[in-house]
């Protein structure tokens, strides 16, 4: 399944309330864009391979890193320029 230009993922979990698990692919130059991400959800992002860039915060994330996001956090937009895999948890 795609998620967007660049972005791949396997969904582990899927609930009609929104709950999601999976894992999100990104490939090496993708990018989400200009705009700022704000949701209704929680969010828990761990980075298991590669590196991922917020071009707001303009701080790169590594494997190993994690972020947690409550419902109207302002994040991204992203940039991945050698690509990325992560593991996002949405409730």
């Amino acid at each position: 399944m795609e998620d967007g230009p660049g972005i791949t993922q396997r969904v582990l979990t899927e609930a009609a309330d929104g709950t999601l698990t999976r894992i999100a692919r990104w490939a090496p130059g993708t990018t989400t864009g200009d705009e700022v991400i704000r949701h209704e959800y929680f969010e828990e992002v761990y980075l298991l391979e590669g590196s991922l860039t917020d071009l707001t915060l303009g701080k790169t994330f590594r494997a190993g890193d994690y972020a947690a996001r409550r419902p109207g956090m302002p994040h991204g937009p992203y940039r991945t320029d050698e690509g990325c895999t992560m593991l996002e948890t949405r409730y």
